[in-house]
């Protein structure tokens, strides 16, 4: 699973997820892409279920570059747990996608494969996605 190596402060608060992605918005590696088009959490799990999906469809063809990393704690605790005695333990970590924002590019595959590939990694996101091409974005 993706996750930070270090970390200035080991817990964060929730944050506010409002706006549109000021950053990775456009394609900048691969000739094909998934762009998020609502806010949500995309946690490591689903980050890497979304790689598998594609990898196993374009059978060790053309390139992919992942473009979020999960680099927010969230904490829980255990159910039936009483209220109070501080905050919960690190549960998983979570990348915040904002619509606009870029998820994976793939290049070096024809279009009906790349869009294949990335339907089947749409699957797995939390939101819904839209398909674009480096011609589509000009």
């Amino acid at each position: 699973m993706l996750q930070p190596a270090r970390r200035k402060y080991r817990k964060d608060q929730r944050g506010r997820r409002a706006g549109l992605a000021d950053r990775g918005a456009t394609l900048s590696f691969g000739e094909f892409g998934i762009k998020a088009l609502s806010v949500a959490w995309l946690s490591a799990a689903q980050i890497e279920a979304g790689r598998r999906a594609i990898t196993n469809n374009l059978k060790r063809k053309g390139r992919l570059w992942i473009r979020v990393f999960p680099d927010k704690p969230v904490t829980a605790r255990a159910a039936g747990q009483r209220m109070g005695s501080g905050k919960g333990d690190i549960d998983r970590y979570v990348a915040v996608v904002k619509p606009g924002r870029i998820i994976y590019e793939i290049s070096g595959v024809p279009e009906e494969v790349a869009k294949v590939a990335l339907s089947r990694a749409t699957d797995k996101m939390p939101f819904k996605t839209r398909f674009i091409t480096k011609e589509s974005e000009l």
